[in-house]
């Protein structure tokens, strides 16, 4: 993104669009690692991502499982400051385990992003989906349906440039009142 600030007035915040924001890309399906499928959802989340500003510097395929997974987002987020989005293994298939190989690797939880996200869809409660930091990377958990994933990517989008500069240290996370009173407080 190279532009100035934005304004997101749907959210009420402001980011930088001056900063660079790169993502990668983690496709989780067995079918798809064998060859046997072809990726949809991974293209169709590059696109949106690529859309809206994002430098999409990795796109790959794993297949399903708690090690593969884990394994893949601890490379993908070795030395990378950014968004990682995967796409499959959030459902209750027995081996959907995106969610659980995704927990190895984070450093903390963003619940946050999950809930919105199955907020979007009839069948969003369907999704396991996990999001959270490892190290400067932003994992976000969303469903191997082309659908599916692109409906929560973009629940989520407008949201990203905020987290990562949080994330990068590039904005105060508590900035100085404006107003109101302060009185009472929690």
């Amino acid at each position: 993104m190279n532009h100035s600030l934005q304004r997101d007035t749907a959210l009420g915040i402001t980011y930088d669009q001056a900063m660079t924001l790169d993502a990668k890309i983690l496709t989780v399906s067995d079918s798809v690692a064998a060859g046997r499928r072809e990726d949809l959802a991974g293209p169709l989340l590059a696109q949106r991502l690529r859309r809206d500003g994002f430098d999409v510097v990795e796109i790959r395929v794993v297949p399903d499982g708690v090690e593969s997974v884990a394994t893949a987002l601890g490379e993908l987020a070795h030395d990378f400051a950014g968004l990682i989005v995967t796409t499959g293994g959030t459902g209750f298939a027995p081996r959907d385990l995106t969610p659980e190989g995704t927990m190895q690797v984070l450093d903390r939880e963003a619940p946050g992003f999950g809930e919105v996200m199955r907020a979007t869809s009839p069948f969003g409660p369907l999704s396991r989906a996990r999001s959270g930091t490892a190290g400067q990377s932003l994992i976000v958990n969303t469903p191997g349906s082309p659908k599916g994933a692109v409906e929560s990517l973009d629940a989520v989008l407008a949201l990203l440039p905020h987290a990562l500069e949080l994330l990068f240290g590039h904005r105060d996370p508590h900035p100085p009142e404006t107003g109101g009173s302060t009185s009472i407080s929690s």
